[in-house]
C-alpha cells in the first residue's frame, strides 16, 4: 500500500513510501517497508508484490525467512537482479516476515539476530537544513544538540532556501557558524548527496576546510559509482568517506567494500532486499572492520528495523533519527522510537517492537 505524507524534516515536501501488511492463518500480523519514494515507484512496488511475490508467500511458513528471501530473489532474476524496484518489494515483504517471526517466538528481532552487542546506541540528529541565514540554521542545530542528541548530519543540496553544495565561500560560512553554535566535541557530518555535483579538485578543496572545523566524515561527495574519484580524494585529504545507501543488493556492497575506499558505509533495511539481505551486508562490514550506520529516514517500521540491526552489531557507528516529529514517525505507531538522553535503546516488544497504527495508515494511504 502506497503512503503520501508531509515531512517537516524536509521542508514540509510531500514523500511516499509503501507498506506491506502480512497476516498468517492465525492471526499474527508483521508489517514492512519499501522505501520507493516517488509515487510511480511505489505503484511499481506494488504492482510487482501484487503480481508475482506474493504468491511465492501464500500459505508458506512465515519463520522459513531465508528460504522466502531466497525464492524472490530468484524470482526477480530479470528484472531485479540487481536492485532496482524489485529491492523495495523485496525488502517490504522480508521485513513484514521478520516481524511475524520475532512475534510468533515471542522475541525482539535483536535476539534472532543473535543478541545485543551495543547496549545502547549513539542518537544522531540527521537533517535537512531549510534556511538561506546560516545563523537560523545553525540556531536550530543547536537546539538539537541541546534536546540531548549527540552528533548532527547535515545534507547538501536539499530543499528550503538554503543553498548549501554550490560555492565555497557559503559552504564554509555554514559549517563555521554551525560548528561555532554546538562547541567542538559534538559530532557533524556533511552528507553532499545526489543534486551537488562536485568534481574532485573542488571536493579535495572543501574537505581540506572542513576538516579546519572537525568535519568527521563527507557522505557521498560524488555518485556512488565514480570510484576513481572518491580514491583521488581520500589519497589527498585522508578524510574518512561515506557511501552505500543508494545500493540494493548484497553484490552491489561487496563490490563497494571491496574497493577499500568506504569506512562508513550506509544500508537501509528498506531498501538493502530488507533484513535478510541487511545481515548478509553486515557480514561483508565485519570482515573489512568497519563501520556502518542505517538510512533509516522513512518510517517508524524502517527506525525499528535499523536499531533491532544495529544493536546486534559492534561495527555501528551511528543511530540516524528525524529530530522532528513526523506522521510516519508519530503517528504510524503508538510507540514511536526517540532519543533518550543521546542514546537510543534496545526495543523489548516482539518482532519490530512497535505497534501499528491502521487508522493512520488509511489516513495516509493513496494507493
Amino acid at each position: 500500500m502506497g503512503m503520501r505524507y508531509i515531512e517537516p524534516n524536509d521542508d514540509n515536501s510531500t514523500r511516499y513510501t509503501m507498506l506491506v501488511r502480512i497476516e498468517t492463518d492465525s492471526g499474527l500480523v508483521g508489517w514492512g517497508e519499501g522505501i520507493a519514494m516517488w509515487p510511480e515507484a511505489v505503484k511499481a512496488a506494488a504492482a510487482l508484490i501484487d503480481g508475482g511475490l506474493t504468491a511465492l508467500v501464500i500459505g508458506k511458513d512465515p519463520l522459513d525467512t531465508e528460504l522466502h528471501w531466497q525464492v524472490m530473489k530468484e524470482h526477480v532474476w530479470w528484472y531485479g537482479g540487481d536492485g532496482g524496484i524489485a529491492s523495495f518489494a523485496i525488502s517490504a515483504i522480508d521485513m513484514a516476515l521478520w516481524d511475524i517471526k520475532g512475534k510468533a517466538l515471542q522475541q525482539p528481532l535483536y535476539k534472532l539476530f543473535g543478541g545485543k552487542m551495543l547496549n545502547k546506541l549513539h542518537a544522531n540528529a540527521s537533517i535537512h537544513v531549510k534556511y538561506f541565514e546560516h545563523q537560523k540554521n545553525a540556531d536550530e542545530i543547536k537546539g538539537y544538540i541541546d534536546e540531548g542528541y549527540q552528533s548532527v548530519k547535515v545534507g547538501f543540496g536539499k530543499k528550503g532556501t538554503a543553498k548549501l553544495g554550490l560555492t565555497e565561500e557559503y559552504d564554509m560560512a555554514f559549517v563555521k557558524a554551525v560548528r561555532c553554535a554546538i562547541g567542538p566535541k559534538v559530532g557533524f557530518m556533511v552528507d553532499i548527496g545526489h543534486k551537488v555535483k562536485w568534481d574532485v579538485a573542488h571536493a579535495i578543496r572543501m574537505t581540506k576546510q572542513f576538516a579546519e572545523y572537525g568535519i568527521d566524515w563527507i557522505e557521498e561527495p560524488f555518485e556512488p559509482n565514480q570510484l576513481a574519484d572518491f580514491a583521488r580524494l581520500k589519497q589527498a585529504t585522508g578524510c574518512l568517506l561515506a557511501s552505500g545507501e543508494r545500493e540494493s543488493t548484497v553484490e552491489a556492497y561487496s563490490r563497494l567494500i571491496r574497493t577499500g575506499l568506504i569506512d562508513i558505509v550506509g544500508i537501509d533495511p528498506a531498501r538493502s532486499d530488507g533484513i535478510t539481505g541487511f545481515l548478509k551486508v553486515l557480514t561483508l562490514v565485519a570482515d573489512a572492520k568497519i563501520k556502518f550506520n542505517t538510512h533509516a529516514w522513512s518510517t517508524a517500521l524502517t527506525t525499528a528495523a535499523s536499531v533491532h540491526l544495529s544493536i546486534s552489531s559492534p561495527h555501528c557507528i551511528i543511530m540516524e533519527l528525524k529530530p522532528l516529529p513526523s506522521s510516519m514517525q508519530h503517528e504510524l505507531v503508538y510507540n514511536p522510537i526517540v532519543q533518550q538522553d543521546g542514546w537510543v535503546l534496545p526495543i523489548e516488544g516482539p518482532g519490530l517492537g512497535v505497534e501499528v497504527d491502521e487508522e493512520a495508515v488509511r489516513k495516509y494511504r493513496f494507493c
